[in-house]
């Protein structure tokens, strides 16, 4: 059995390559205990890349904004000691407060529209050049005396003071405001690349399961030739397959999709295709595989549920199949009607499948599929479909997963393709497959 699986990182070689699957299923259970909230919530609340403002919180991002304020207002107390203090009181404080504002302004449009900044940035600047010149002719400046006697000399004392006054606890406060900014959004940025690389090595982890779990290679099926390939559309997926022998010449075939993507899922997938092995010891009818698999996942899912359809292939060639909401599969380029079915682990209704039996000629190909296949999407929006997964099902498993990638990968990809041979070359995959094990 060829089966292809995505590249991988090597794994440590002091734990050995064949590691026990409860170890392996306990070992997704611890990674996806706690941390699965947080996946779930930063999948549920995805960064924003076009708003900084929506990622910060909106004390920092109000602090900040007052932080602006309080530094740019400072302008106003500068013309103010320009003027010598001849502005009258109303102009000088609406003078101090729009230049806050209009700095407040400046730095919102900058943020927001980053390299764009210059659409607000021309008209915020000529209407702030109009209302400053507005408000020096509404309110002049006072006359200039031709002499200053000790009560001018006290009044533009008094002013300049304050001036000076105003613009140090200003300055003060806008830099106190920057200090904390950079102190909580350092933390919380600390904390986000902690939590982010905590939650990668536990996806690390759950990979390193999925690795396990997926069937050996090098397995030989005689007198059939069995191709699978697996491609997650994320670290961690939620398809999982399973091809057993029912030691007497013939398989078992199991292919499924849990709903859901990541850590959740892939604990899932875990506890089904433990699932799967321990009822493939006792049992090659599909029903029964299926009725088992549903018992298990009812009250362990937290209302997630699976596809699976099982399949037994005897040596013969007499094909058995049951489906639970699963993708029918394709008999050289045909697809098989089967009796519709609600999916695995949902209670009302749930766990009643019939099976639909046929024959595999030799020289026939028998193509398995989950949804990934036909939900792959392109740029424009356009769907796979049902039309060009037919037309590629007489394909090699790895052509056919390459044709979906191409078009657009969404979802978890499994192929499973499964020919019956000839007595002449089925002889000679056996042979071949020995000397594969051999070396």
């Amino acid at each position: 059995m060829l089966v292809e699986r995505p590249p991988q990182p090597a794994l440590d070689t002091d734990s050995g390559p064949n590691i026990d699957l409860l170890q392996s299923i306990e070992l997704a259970r611890r990674a996806c205990s706690e941390p699965v909230s947080r996946s779930e919530k930063m999948s549920t609340h995805p960064i924003n890349t076009t708003s900084p403002w929506r990622n910060t919180p909106r004390k920092s991002v109000v602090i900040f904004l007052f932080a602006v304020f309080f530094i740019f207002a400072t302008l106003g107390f500068a013309t103010d000691i320009i003027n010598m203090g001849l502005q009258p009181p109303l102009r000088f404080a609406i003078g101090v407060v729009l230049s806050g504002l209009f700095a407040v302004s400046y730095a919102l449009s900058g943020v927001t529209l980053r390299g764009q900044f210059w659409k607000a940035f021309v008209p915020l600047f000529a209407l702030q050049f109009v209302i400053m010149g507005l408000l020096s002719n509404w309110f002049p400046d006072a006359a200039q005396p031709k002499q200053m006697g000790a009560p001018e000399i006290a009044r533009l004392g008094r002013r300049l003071m304050f001036d000076g006054m105003a613009t140090t606890a200003a300055v003060f406060l806008g830099y106190a405001g920057f200090v904390f900014v950079f102190i909580s959004e350092g933390r919380r940025h600390i904390r986000v690349h902690l939590e982010k690389a905590t939650l990668e090595s536990e996806m690390a982890a759950a990979r390193e399961v999925q690795q396990v779990i997926l069937p050996e290679h090098g397995e030989a099926f005689p007198g059939y030739t069995v191709e699978s390939v697996y491609q997650p559309a994320q670290q961690v997926g939620g398809d999982f397959f399973q091809i057993l022998p029912d030691g007497k010449g013939g398989l078992l075939v199991v292919v499924g999709d849990v709903a859901g993507k990541g850590l959740p899922a892939a604990m899932l997938v875990s506890m089904l295709v433990g699932s799967i092995r321990t009822a493939g010891e006792d049992t090659q009818d599909p029903v029964v595989m299926l009725r088992k698999l549903h018992d298990r996942l009812l009250g362990r899912s937290g209302g997630g549920f699976s596809t699976a359809l099982a399949a037994h292939i005897a040596r013969d060639g007499v094909v058995t199949i049951a489906n639970a909401g699963h993708l029918s599969p394709y008999l050289d380029g045909r697809e098989i009607e089967l009796p519709g079915a609600l999916p695995l682990g949902i209670d009302r209704g749930g766990g009643q499948y019939q099976a639909t039996t046929f024959e595999l000629p030799v020289g026939s190909r028998l193509t398995f599929y989950t949804d990934g296949i036909v939900e792959a999407q392109n740029q424009k929006g356009e769907l796979f479909g049902f039309d060009r997964a037919k037309a590629i099902s007489t394909e090699a498993a790895t052509a056919i997963v390459a044709a979906a990638v191409h078009f657009g990968q969404s979802d978890d990809i499994t192929v499973v393709t499964i020919a019956r041979l000839a007595a002449g070359d089925a002889a000679v995959a056996s042979g071949s497959a020995h000397m594969l094990a051999s070396a």
